[in-house]
């Protein structure tokens, strides 16, 4: 943890957020500290509720790629950057630093959006050296988190997605995915799209806190059940298994999720980046007072010691005896519960270049 504690935000400021504290940026060259002026200013600050607010932001790409070797995926387009849902062990809250924003309360209150991502991957999947390889939306924010209501860029992208044939999957916390229905029940008929859903507890109350603007877990489970009977595979994603905290659910977690009409699953142990480890722990003292030292001392067994161990190969599973049994485990309900051993193969034959409309920049 920081060698300086961090002060909690007043619980009714961040009433449906899940950090619990807001710390500077990791690239800030100055810390601040909150006081009380003595004009009652500062109580005033407390008493106001945080409010999302969503720049818009108009990048020069929009698929990003990776070579990672434990990524059963090369590339990836996220339309947004941070998080709404509040997850607070999501590992991708660090990239808020790139912002000049805090990995915690940050990441989830001030979100940006990306509304030329259409005009970019048309441009992109248009050009004459692109290979067409499955598109992983999800991979670091939710791309149905709730401002998609509004924005819909998530469809926007589905749908020329869909008109270009093009292989997809979609990983999300969300049962607004059901919405897009109409257009991934045609393209699973063809193979171009599998839908993952992330259940990380069926306990209503640990949902509420860990997650808390997420959909609750009998909604994802739901919504598993209609993709499933409309034809579009579906995978269940026990994400992340936290040692000591939710871990004793996993078996049941997939059992679940397979009643539903769940065909695969996968399983990443919780991943604690940089700002991470001390935002999640400042929660589990916060809300799990009782067990916190023991699920971190449970944490750091599976990372050699330490809050996280980043090595490929690693650092979705862990080390150590007890990153063992929970794998171990796994693998055994998999095998009795007869979910297939990986992820769906794709289409890529289909791919055909958007047409010459949707290759158009837009210029302003």
């Amino acid at each position: 943890m920081q060698d300086t504690p961090i002060i909690p935000i007043d619980k009714t400021r961040r009433r449906g957020r899940g950090a619990t504290v807001n710390p500077d940026g990791r690239f800030e060259t100055a810390k601040r500290d909150f006081v009380d002026d003595g004009w009652g200013t500062a109580e005033l600050d407390d008493r106001e509720p945080l409010k999302t607010t969503v720049t818009m932001e108009r990048p020069k790409s929009i698929i990003s790629r990776n070579m990672s070797p434990d990524l059963p995926f090369d590339q990836s387009i996220n339309a947004y950057r941070g998080c709404e849902h509040g997850c607070i062990y999501c590992y991708a809250r660090p990239s808020h630093g790139y912002m000049n924003l805090s990995a915690g309360l940050d990441f989830e209150t001030k979100l940006f959006a990306k509304p030329n991502a259409v005009e970019l991957l048309a441009a992109e999947i248009s050009r004459p050296a692109y290979q067409c390889k499955p598109i992983a939306l999800g991979t670091n924010t939710d791309p149905y988190q709730p401002i998609e209501k509004r924005l819909k860029i998530t469809r926007d992208i589905i749908e020329l997605l869909a008109e270009a044939r093009h292989p997809f999957t979609i990983t999300t916390k969300s049962d607004l995915v059901l919405r897009d229905l109409d257009l991934l029940a045609p393209l699973a008929k063809v193979n171009l799209v599998s839908v993952g859903i992330s259940i990380t507890t069926l306990d209503k109350r640990l949902a509420r806190v860990m997650e808390p603007r997420a959909s609750a877990p009998y909604k994802r489970l739901k919504a598993i059940e209609i993709l499933s009977k409309a034809g579009v595979r579906t995978l269940v994603q026990a994400s992340p298994i936290i040692p000591g905290l939710n871990d004793h659910e996993l078996e049941q977690i997939l059992l679940n999720a397979r009643n539903k009409g769940a065909e695969s699953a996968i399983y990443l142990l919780l991943r604690l980046p940089r700002d991470v480890a001390d935002l999640f722990e400042n929660w589990l003292s916060e809300n799990f007072p009782d067990r916190a030292a023991k699920v971190m001392k449970l944490v750091r067994s599976t990372r050699g010691g330490k809050d996280y161990d980043a090595e490929f190969g690693k650092r979705m599973v862990g080390t150590g005896p007890y990153a063992a049994l929970i794998n171990k485990r796994f693998r055994l309900a998999c095998r009795q519960l007869g979910f297939e051993s990986s992820k769906y193969k794709l289409a890529t034959h289909l791919f055909q270049k958007p047409g010459r409309d949707r290759r158009q920049m837009n210029l302003f």
